[in-house]
């Protein structure tokens, strides 16, 4: 029906050609922004209800274990919450002065911006169950396996004494939910304040998507991809540090350049590095950290990133 409806604006009301790059550049934003939009605020609303049955106490109690126990529960704890990198900073914060050990905020600190509801739901739609399924255990294991390693460093010694306090902890009592109408009125509300902070940043990746899909040649973008050989995958990395965005926002740019020939592997580790390391990023967390600390939370983060993409361009047969 939402096609039917696209198809009648584009070619009916505005007259444009079928075969026209506009129009199919104005068809696939108008579609795609629309979609993403709607399963961003189902989802999240969803997600939001669900997580006022879960106390805020029982978080810290999940999170404060020794070991791999720890790293798992807030890997998992982050996966579950829809915020960008620097979104998760203050939560990050909230974990340091509640006394959690730094490995397993960094485990947060890292999954947070790389999984969320929002980016399950899109993988889902564009990729399908078994890519969007290896990404979410891929990420987990990325903010486990970096928690576990920046961990064994003791790098505690590198925190700055007077870690800046948030306005609002995550481990405040907060406020108290009853009946059905009160959580999903909280679902509701969650989910308009997310997407009111989000979508310019999807419309901005949707239209750069938009461009690429219909502008540029897929020879072109395939020749890039060959020429970094088996260095595409750092390459992406490392193009991707400069840049800000939320997954939301720089997924559907992934999507179009795998679908033109980019690695599978290479267009995800780009996206991951986008979301989960970026210089607003560092600058925010120089508040918490020395900079030998972000150096090393950086190096650590970027190579897990770079094994994944490897292996996701080494199963792309198998799970595509």
């Amino acid at each position: 029906m939402l096609q039917l409806i696209i198809d009648w604006l584009v070619y009916g009301v505005l007259g444009l050609p079928g075969t026209s790059r506009m129009a199919g550049m104005l068809n696939f934003f108008l579609y795609d922004s629309i979609k993403i939009v709607l399963l961003l605020f189902m989802m999240i609303a969803f997600i939001g209800f669900f997580r006022t049955f879960i106390p805020r106490q029982k978080i810290k109690e999940w999170l404060d274990k020794r070991g791999v126990v720890g790293n798992f529960c807030a890997a998992v704890f982050g996966a579950a919450t829809p915020f960008c990198s620097c979104s998760s900073i203050p939560i990050f914060f909230s974990f340091l002065e509640a006394g959690i050990p730094l490995s397993i905020a960094f485990s947060f600190l890292i999954t947070s911006p790389i999984i969320n509801e929002y980016l399950v739901v899109l993988m889902f739609g564009f990729f399908g169950w078994k890519i969007t399924l290896v990404y979410i255990i891929s990420g987990v294991f990325i903010g486990v396996i970096a928690g576990l390693l920046l961990g064994r460093m003791h790098l505690e010694t590198l925190l700055v004494k007077d870690i800046m306090k948030p306005d609002a902890g995550v481990f405040n009592k907060g406020k108290l939910y009853h009946g059905f109408k009160s959580r999903l009125f909280f679902g509701i509300n969650e989910a308009f304040l997310i997407i009111k902070k989000l979508w310019i940043w999807i419309l901005v990746g949707v239209g750069i998507g938009a461009l690429i899909h219909n502008f540029v040649p897929q020879n072109a973008v395939q020749g890039i991809a060959g020429k970094a050989g088996f260095f595409s995958v750092p390459l992406a990395v490392l193009l991707g540090v400069p840049l800000y965005g939320s997954c939301a926002a720089i997924l559907p740019v992934a999507i179009v350049l795998f679908q033109k020939g980019f690695p599978l592997g290479t267009a995800l580790a780009f996206m991951m590095a986008v979301s989960a390391l970026s210089l607003p990023e560092a600058i925010m967390l120089r508040r918490a950290m020395k900079l030998k600390l972000i150096a090393v939370f950086f190096m650590v983060t970027a190579a897990a990133i770079i094994f994944t993409g490897y292996l996701f361009n080494f199963l792309q047969r198998i799970i595509s």
